[in-house]
């Protein structure tokens, strides 16, 4: 069973996902260089970077290649080095692992403040009688989720996106509106699936 903890009920998912070893889009740290050189000399080292060069349209023969390589002054056409530069910008970005099916289709139980309408009450917690309620408790299978799996994709689910986009698309699906909405309004949520 993984485990998400967060200040926000977003918080909690995003770093359920993390718990699952789902990796986000990111920008690799070591792709940093600003001269076009640096940039072709840093792509030719790697098949990722031989294949972005690919992608972003550089035909050259080996032979001139192999100039541009060895002479950092080489007079290297503007439009050249603008292919380079996109080449060393895509083969920066690792794309984000895909959402599981089996994250999808899970049981979610969420642990924290849950607000529909004036029923305000801790869920799966101690309660202020002193008794542990029942965390509220979501079926994964009846969510839309291709809104948040094209923001994850596009590295644009925020904490913020993903609860509203989590409420609209898998609470909702999953058990209706609630009598004026879902809201989590607390400072500390736990979700695990």
């Amino acid at each position: 069973m993984a485990t998400g903890t967060g200040g926000s009920l977003g918080a909690a998912l995003n770093e359920l996902l993390r718990d699952l070893g789902v990796q986000p889009l990111r920008r690799l740290s070591t792709y940093h260089a600003k001269h076009w050189h640096t940039q072709l000399s840093q792509l030719t080292h790697t098949r990722r970077g031989y294949e972005a060069l690919e992608r972003a349209g550089l035909t050259v023969q080996p032979e001139t290649l192999i100039k541009w390589l060895s002479d950092p002054e080489y007079n290297v056409r503007r439009s050249y080095r603008d292919i380079i530069h996109a080449a060393y910008e895509n083969a920066a970005i690792v794309p984000a692992d895909p959402i599981p099916q089996s994250f999808k289709d899970g049981q979610f139980e969420i642990r924290g403040i849950v607000k529909t309408g004036d029923d305000e009450r801790i869920r799966g917690e101690l309660s202020d009688t002193g008794r542990i309620t029942a965390p509220l408790r979501i079926d994964g299978r009846s969510g839309n989720w291709v809104e948040i799996e094209r923001k994850w994709a596009e590295g644009e689910l925020t904490d913020d996106n993903f609860e509203d986009d989590f409420i609209e698309y898998v609470i909702i699906e999953d058990i209706g509106e609630g009598t004026d909405g879902w809201e989590f309004p607390g400072t500390s949520y736990t979700v695990t699936v």
